[in-house]
């Protein structure tokens, strides 16, 4: 009888525990997301200058981005980028992956730690890297320059993921299916990757947004040809104005979509029958 009241005292110290855990984790959560709250009232703001509270409400904000070429321009273009470098990232990072995997060779934990060197070197550093290189190939100014840089930013998020996945992956079911006849592409392609679908596109996805919220390798390969997140830079640095704050909001509900989508598309992944 003592023990299982001691036991009962326990639970419930643990229990007020958890739920001085829980009401902290919730405070600094709210701390953390305050401004991104504060962003959405301030971009319907009447006023000329970022206020909050808002003296008033106005779409005029709105209506000023999506009738200005420039930031239409930057949107698109970042868009653009993003896309094709989440194709390159993807398909090289999945690719490497399976080199590191599946592969025999000399020096691949070397290959392995070069594959994860954009995330432990200061994009700064990168960047001026880049940028006289890309200078001697006269890249600087195109956008093929910017995704040739944001890929190379990208593949170790597609690197992590895809490497994590394939190693819980039983390479049984793809030596069966090329015991059946299949060569190894389409073994990989109708019996491998379709498993490993929800780690496909998340990888996609954070090779998405790691090039579309980019800056620095932006501003030193853009040239005059900006991305929206250099656009949102220069515009803070020359007018401060809520149509920043109205860009911000569409960058946040443009993601959340992009979110949805991965987590929809992601789920229910089953091998394809043939």
């Amino acid at each position: 009888m003592e023990l299982r009241r001691g036991r009962r005292r326990g639970a419930g110290r643990w229990s007020a525990w958890h739920f001085g855990l829980f009401a902290f984790t919730a405070l600094v959560l709210l701390f953390l997301m305050a401004p991104l709250v504060v962003v959405f009232p301030m971009s319907l703001s009447s006023s000329s200058y970022l206020q909050f509270p808002p003296p008033g409400w106005s779409l005029r904000w709105y209506e000023q981005y999506f009738t200005d070429s420039t930031w239409i321009d930057a949107t698109l273009r970042s868009i653009k980028v993003a896309l094709a470098t989440t194709v390159l990232a993807t398909v090289l990072g999945t690719a490497l992956s399976f080199s590191l995997v599946r592969g025999r060779y000399p020096g691949k934990e070397f290959v392995n730690q070069i594959s994860l060197m954009p995330l432990i070197v200061p994009v700064i550093i990168y960047s001026i890297a880049v940028y006289g290189w890309f200078g001697q190939l006269k890249l600087i100014g195109l956008w093929q320059g910017i995704v040739l840089g944001h890929t190379v930013h990208a593949i170790p998020f597609v690197v992590i993921i895809m490497t994590a996945a394939l190693r819980t992956f039983d390479i049984a079911q793809e030596h069966a299916a090329m015991s059946l006849g299949a060569n190894r592409a389409q073994a990989i392609w109708h019996v491998t990757l379709p498993p490993l679908r929800p780690s496909l596109i998340s990888a996609a996805f954070l090779a998405f947004i790691s090039s579309f919220d980019e800056l620095v390798v932006a501003m030193f390969l853009g040239g005059s040809n900006m991305t929206l997140p250099k656009k949102m830079f220069d515009n803070i640095v020359n007018e401060i104005d809520p149509t920043i704050a109205a860009v911000s909001v569409i960058q946040v509900v443009l993601v959340t979509v992009i979110l949805i989508l991965v987590s929809k598309l992601g789920s229910g992944a089953v091998p394809t029958e043939r």
